[in-house]
């Protein structure tokens, strides 16, 4: 994605179009010559990924959601709370406060050090933006205009939110399932990898149209 990875850092007050996020796939897609994809995210990449099957229904065959926050975030911090954070403690401080809800209490410990060290790598602008942004997006409108197969994973204890607030907005997506798998953590395609991979490789199968 634009500003991540290897891609040239943005500026802190690029506000992120959500759009304009859409397009650089639908872009990458089109370079491809790939006209239908099945379409898998995680975190907050699943935020991004339901606008996506919303707003281009006839480019994704098959969405699967893995370890997303809810359409309207319902964390402690507020928007102006975690561009202050980022802009004075920086990237890695965020990472180490909030990587025991992110990968649970069973991860290990040398794992989750070096996902820390991982996310510290993304450039401190383009966070600043992307935090007062789509991370704090509202997508909910999207919802019921997904007409794809939708699966949404999830565990039992994810702190995102709990297993009912998650089926409550997984119900306004057409054609949707919730699977939920046991453990604390809310990025489940970090922590559960296997199971995830299981899961989203059977649901394309039964729903793949060629």
């Amino acid at each position: 994605m634009r500003g991540f990875g290897a891609s040239t850092p943005m500026s802190a007050d690029f506000d992120w179009p959500m759009d304009t996020v859409i397009g650089d796939f639908v872009a990458l897609m089109d370079h491809l010559k790939i006209d239908r994809f099945h379409l898998v995210a995680a975190k907050i990449g699943g935020v991004i990924s339901r606008s996506f099957a919303a707003r281009q229904p006839k480019r994704v065959q098959t969405l699967t959601v893995v370890g997303s926050p809810p359409p309207v975030r319902g964390d402690r911090d507020t928007r102006a709370d975690r561009v202050r954070e980022v802009k004075e403690q920086g990237i890695e401080y965020w990472a180490r406060r909030s990587t025991g809800s992110r990968l649970g209490s069973k991860f290990p410990k040398e794992g989750a050090e070096w996902w820390i060290k991982f996310m510290a790598r993304t450039p401190l602008s383009t966070e600043i933006g992307f935090v007062g942004t789509i991370n704090f997006c509202d997508n909910t409108d999207d919802l019921p205009r997904i007409v794809c197969p939708t699966q949404v994973i999830v565990t039992e204890g994810s702190s995102h939110a709990s297993v009912q607030e998650t089926q409550a907005w997984v119900k306004q997506i057409p054609n949707s399932s919730l699977v939920v798998l046991p453990g604390d953590s809310f990025h489940s395609a970090a922590t559960d990898p296997d199971q995830c991979a299981k899961t989203t490789r059977e649901f394309i199968a039964r729903h793949a149209t060629g």
